[in-house]
């Protein structure tokens, strides 16, 4: 395979620019605690596969060229980040909506995070774009694109716990009522503003 450090360069800083994902995560481990936060740390690897294995597909390269599937998958994924990101905003900073927070699911943090993932269609076309440049079309196909696809998906798993364990490092920082708020409000704002961007971007 041709340029792989290149390739898990590229994987790194891709995986390290904030967005949805991220964001999630950072949340879940100062809301939820770092156990839930790495729930949903792998749902969003998974979902990552998955997309990955979609973009090898001919699904992928129906959402890449048709312009109704693109914008239906796109609407879908930003109504889900702007529901996230109300459900944040609305959260109350009381002590019985705090325990609340804790009583909810590791499975209900890793759908969170599969499905963060999964409903952003420019993750296909990011893959469709990538992949190619690092594959050596002299060699089999099959054995270079898992390797491509799993070393995608284990670097989201290590970014984003380096990121829940640095987030819960900080929580006690943001352990009273007023800095919960704070960071609702914030963070609500922010997977808001995701989900508008997400609808208004084009391909």
């Amino acid at each position: 395979m041709d340029n792989y450090l290149v390739y898990v360069g590229v994987a790194i800083a891709t995986i390290l620019l904030p967005g949805p994902a991220v964001m999630l995560t950072i949340n879940n481990s100062i809301q939820r605690g770092l156990f839930r936060s790495l729930a949903g740390v792998l749902g969003i690897a998974i979902a990552i596969l998955l997309v990955a294995v979609i973009s090898a597909t001919s699904l992928g390269i129906i959402l890449a060229g048709s312009v109704i599937a693109f914008t239906v998958v796109k609407i879908i994924g930003a109504a889900y980040l702007i529901y996230l990101g109300i459900k944040m905003w609305r959260t109350k900073e009381a002590s019985g909506a705090r325990s609340n927070l804790q009583e909810i699911s590791f499975f209900k943090c890793f759908i969170e995070g599969f499905l963060v993932s999964i409903s952003n269609p420019k993750a296909v076309i990011f893959f469709m774009s990538i992949f190619p440049q690092f594959i050596d079309l002299s060699q089999e196909y099959r054995p270079q694109f898992i390797l491509l696809a799993v070393t995608f998906s284990v670097l989201v798993i290590v970014i984003h716990t380096a990121y829940a364990l640095f987030s819960s490092f900080a929580k006690s920082k943001l352990s009273s009522s007023k800095g919960n708020g704070v960071l609702n409000k914030v963070s609500g704002g922010i997977f808001v503003g995701f989900g508008i961007g997400l609808a208004a971007s084009s391909r």
